[in-house]
C-alpha cells in the first residue's frame, strides 16, 4: 500500500443497480483496505430489488431478475455491509454514484471522506481520450487476475479494478494526503476539508 495511505482506513466499493429511479442495489462489492490487500478480502452480495431489473441495466451488468429472485432484499444484508463501511474513506470510480446510492440505502451512514478515482485519473493522466474504468485499466496495463471473477461491470471485478487503479494513481501522483483530498475528493467533502486549515 502506498505510504500516503497509511493511517487512513479505506473501503473500495462498487454498486450495480436495477436501472430504476430511484436506483435500487442489485449487487454490491466491498474491499476494506488496511494494509496488504488480496482478492480474498473482497466481499460481494447479490440483492433482490423490489422493482425488477430493467433490460437496459441487464445489458450493462448482465445480472438478470432470475439471478436475484431468491436473494435477500437490501434489509437482509445491510447489517453486514454497513459495518464494513463505517469509519472508512470511501473510494470508488465516479464515486458520486456510490456515495449517493449508499447514502439513500443506509440512512445515518456518513463516510469521513469520499475519493474518486475518476477525478484522480484526470489529474494524473490529463490527456486520455476516455476515463471509463475499462479504459483506465487498459491504459495502466493493470493485472486484474487477483480475483477469479473477470466480468467487467460486475461489482466484484469493478471494485478490484478500482483498487488497482487507485493504488497506481496514488503512486504516480506523488501527492501527500491533503493534496490527494484536494484533487480527488467528492465535492461535498472538499469544503469540509478546507475548513480544517487556519483560513
Amino acid at each position: 500500500m502506498p505510504d500516503v495511505l497509511e493511517g487512513h482506513p479505506l473501503v473500495l466499493v462498487d454498486v450495480e443497480g436495477n436501472g430504476g429511479r430511484p436506483p435500487q442495489i442489485v449487487e454490491i462489492a466491498v474491499l476494506p483496505v488496511d494494509g496488504t490487500v488480496t482478492g480474498r478480502d473482497l466481499r460481494s452480495w447479490l440483492v433482490r430489488p423490489s422493482v425488477p431489473i430493467t433490460p437496459f441495466a441487464h445489458r450493462i451488468h448482465g445480472i438478470g431478475n432470475d439471478e436475484v429472485e431468491r436473494k435477500p432484499h437490501w434489509h437482509g444484508v445491510s447489517h453486514e455491509i454497513q459495518p464494513a463501511l463505517t469509519g472508512r474513506t470511501l473510494v470508488a470510480h465516479n464515486a458520486g454514484t456510490e456515495y449517493r446510492v449508499l447514502s439513500a440505502h443506509l440512512p445515518g451512514w456518513q463516510p469521513p471522506m469520499v475519493l474518486d478515482t475518476l477525478k484522480l485519473a484526470k489529474h494524473v493522466w490529463p490527456d486520455l481520450p476516455g476515463y471509463s474504468l475499462d479504459t483506465l485499466v487498459t491504459h495502466a496495463d493493470l493485472d486484474t487476475t487477483g480475483i477469479s471473477d473477470q466480468r467487467p461491470h460486475r461489482a466484484g471485478y469493478d471494485t478490484w479494478c478500482a483498487w488497482l487503479l487507485f493504488r497506481t494513481l496514488v503512486d504516480q501522483a506523488g501527492l501527500d494526503w491533503d493534496d490527494l483530498v484536494r484533487v480527488a475528493a467528492h465535492a461535498d467533502f472538499q469544503h469540509d476539508h478546507a475548513q480544517d486549515g487556519l483560513w
